[in-house]
């Protein structure tokens, strides 16, 4: 016995040695880009290499201050709008391929799978086209559409096998208290599926706020496009500005991380919610 737990503890301690040295390998792009965001360019290009800044220095994030209201304010009405709209419509979409017998289910959920393998540039010639004879180019609502079209059909295959699993005994249980159908699936089902919800959200709300295709062939107005597409004002003529570009990228990362770090609890439950029955 003594051996097994012996071997048994050794292995732990190699499986987490491996994972470290794993998650130090994706997680070294992401060091890189914060601590150059401090550096100075001339550090950044010097022959040797340095892994923490020899003076460290905020010029790049004072820099940003002035710049950086403008494009964040475009990124939140576009990924709020997008994510609203695309819950707005999944949710019930999700819900309905759920519970009730629909001719050519089967079909539809592979369209779902089918849209989320085609890549944005493939779209972005027939949705300018649309847009242009609505008069939506550079408008917020251009952007909140086309990314609305991604995350829709991901969310409704995030939610379905979620109300697969969620007890129909407890809608007719409300429906025999005097609630119809509409008032159930408001009161019982989206409740109940409030993990699965937040965690479409929280997906949502991230691949709006990820988009650049769309953002920068909708909006030709620099005032109009999000932080994703004002990156490249820091590329001219005269040069990059690495550490710039380091420290927007920064900005532009910290909500995501913020997102998955205090939700975290719920975007876990919500993944595992729909696990036993798809």
């Amino acid at each position: 016995m003594g051996k097994i737990h012996l071997t048994m503890r050794t292995k732990n301690i190699i499986m987490n040695i491996l994972g470290l040295l794993i998650a130090g390998v994706f997680l070294f792009p992401l060091y890189w880009i914060v601590i150059n965001s401090f550096k100075l360019d001339g550090e950044i290009f010097s022959r040797t290499p340095t892994l923490w800044p020899r003076q460290f220095t905020l010029k790049a994030y004072i820099e940003q201050l002035n710049n950086l209201l403008g494009p964040l304010r475009n990124s939140i009405i576009i990924s709020a709008g997008s994510c609203i709209l695309s819950l707005c419509l999944a949710i019930p979409a999700g819900y309905g391929l759920a519970r009730f017998k629909i001719k050519g289910m089967k079909f539809f959920i592979l369209v779902f799978l089918v849209t989320q393998m085609l890549p944005a540039s493939l779209v972005l010639t027939p949705l300018f086209l649309i847009f242009s004879k609505a008069k939506l180019l550079n408008s917020y609502l251009a952007p909140i559409l086309s990314t609305a079209t991604i995350s829709i059909p991901f969310i409704i295959l995030l939610l379905r096998p979620n109300f697969l699993n969620m007890p129909k005994e407890l809608e007719d249980s409300a429906r025999i208290d005097g609630c119809n159908l509409f008032t159930a699936f408001i009161r019982i089902a989206v409740p109940i599926s409030k993990p699965a919800v937040i965690t479409a959200a929280c997906f949502g709300f991230v691949m709006s706020w990820n988009d650049l295709a769309y953002s920068m062939t909708f909006n030709t107005k620099a005032v109009m496009r999000p932080m994703t597409a004002a990156i490249y004002q820091f590329m001219n003529q005269y040069g990059t500005k690495w550490n710039s570009i380091m420290a927007y990228g920064v900005l532009l990362i910290l909500p995501t991380c913020l997102i998955f770090v205090t939700m975290q609890k719920h975007i876990v439950s919500g993944l595992v919610s729909g696990s036993v029955k798809g």
